[in-house]
């Protein structure tokens, strides 16, 4: 009996406003490369795929700076060429760097399926929990955007100190939820990170595949809106 459902943050509950896509593409209008924002979503899902499977190897953050800076410009290299622009390094550098000024200003919003089924979730007298590879100001973003009345605790990867897919972050939201593993879900949008770090200590995983990014996943519950998570609880 499913007694918690826990979930990931970013493409699952969240996004960015503007949209990251959009972000981008004016990036690379100002030097002279027009993308549509829908190819710069392409790009995106592909560049986050190989950076989460990269981070699942070996944390990111905790790699050499030269580690790091060959992870961030590969990151950049995939989605530009993703989204059907190949550019020099200097100039793929030169993108970077501004959207990465742009992205200041950006700030998250809820997809619009998450307060009603989250709602719903918490009529039936469920446990739910967020679970993210982030920092503890999550904490105060998740209240801003309504979600408190919802969520029963947030974990965060700083708090355990471990990223997803490894074990303390999922293992610390069952010690939270006071249940066992067999009794609690995880939703997320990262295969490497969500299912197959929920898998590892006996959570059941859902796939949420807003963009039809795995169409090839058939060893778990693989959805594309929030409130189909209701079909497996």
């Amino acid at each position: 009996m499913v007694k918690a459902v826990f979930f990931d943050w970013f493409n699952t509950l969240a996004l960015y406003d503007p949209p990251r896509e959009e972000l981008h593409r004016q990036a690379c209008q100002e030097f002279g490369i027009e993308l549509s924002s829908e190819a710069v979503m392409r790009g995106f899902l592909t560049a986050d795929r190989y950076f989460w499977e990269e981070n699942a190897k070996s944390p990111v953050q905790k790699r050499s700076p030269e580690e790091q800076a060959e992870v961030y410009y590969r990151y950049q290299d995939i989605l530009l060429t993703e989204a059907g622009a190949k550019v020099a390094k200097e100039l793929l550098l030169k993108i970077m760097n501004r959207a990465h000024q742009l992205f200041k200003g950006a700030t998250f919003v809820l997809f619009d399926d998450v307060l009603s089924t989250l709602k719903m979730l918490k009529e039936r007298k469920l446990i739910l929990g967020l679970l993210t590879n982030a920092t503890k100001e999550m904490i105060s973003i998740h209240r801003k955007l309504g979600l408190e009345p919802y969520l029963d605790f947030v974990v965060t990867s700083e708090e355990v100190g471990s990223d997803k897919p490894h074990p303390p972050l999922f293992l610390k939201a069952l010690e939270r939820a006071g249940v066992n593993a067999s009794e609690a879900v995880h939703v997320g949008d990262q295969y490497s990170l969500d299912v197959v770090g929920a898998r590892g200590v006996g959570i059941s995983p859902i796939l949420i595949d807003r963009y039809d990014l795995y169409p090839e996943v058939s060893d778990c519950p693989r959805i594309h809106t929030l409130p189909e998570v209701v079909e497996y609880i």
